[in-house]
């Protein structure tokens, strides 16, 4: 029987696409920036290649938040200082907390089933606020933020660390569910933890493990486990 939780949060149940978007909008407008298509959707694609880069250990945090913003003005000829914008993103982030539709009913269902721990790799001024906002810290026991504990997912440090202070914890009772096979994935598997892939869109060609279109979809997994 499972009853301990591992749930990240950014694609798996909170719209971060959409909030991540809203947020490069509202601080480049405060900056008198048109935030066009070509500006947004580029924004996420170099945001997109920061954090694997920091999966695979190639770039700091601190690097990545300022990096990605000083490679999208330069691209579009932006005198704007990346460091102090990049401030201004997060604060417009932290507003944020949106789950996806159906999202908020799912962690309902699983609290009343055990116990639910955050696994997010987001930094901890903005996942903390954005949790608060979502309400989500209702049905949630803790939460491990990589920024907070120092350590990043994949890394196996980060899934022992999570293991290490859940109290009256057993791997056999425990699984994952998250959007990445790049940073949910590996961490799972470090531990011998049963994972589940949450994907609307379907597994990826060739992906062999547990996966769900739906959150009633993963719900029936881990009832069946």
């Amino acid at each position: 029987m499972k009853d301990i939780f591992l749930l990240d949060i950014d694609e798996t149940l909170f719209d971060f696409p959409r909030e991540e978007r809203e947020a490069l909008c509202r601080a480049l407008q405060k900056r008198g920036i048109e935030p066009t298509e070509a500006i947004t959707s580029r924004y996420h694609a170099i945001n997109e290649h920061y954090w694997k880069k920091l999966e695979r250990g190639e770039v700091t945090r601190p690097r990545l938040i300022v990096a990605r913003f000083e490679d999208l003005f330069r691209e579009f000829e932006k005198d704007v200082d990346a460091e102090a914008f990049s401030k201004e993103y997060f604060s417009e982030l932290a507003s944020g907390g949106k789950f996806y539709e159906g999202a908020e009913d799912f962690v309902k269902a699983l609290s009343q089933m055990g116990r639910i721990f955050l696994v997010t790799n987001g930094a901890k001024y903005t996942q903390t606020r954005r949790i608060a906002a979502s309400g989500l810290k209702n049905y949630a026991e803790g939460a491990f933020i990589s920024e907070e504990i120092g350590i990043n997912k994949p890394s196996e440090g980060y899934a022992a660390y999570v293991e290490a202070h859940i109290e009256n914890y057993e791997r056999a009772r425990a699984v994952w569910v998250g959007d990445s096979l790049t940073s949910d994935a590996p961490c799972a598997a470090s531990r011998n933890i049963d994972f589940i892939l949450y994907r609307p869109q379907g597994a990826p060609e060739g992906y062999k493990g547990l996966a769900a279109k739906s959150y009633m979809e993963v719900l029936a997994l881990i009832r069946a486990m």
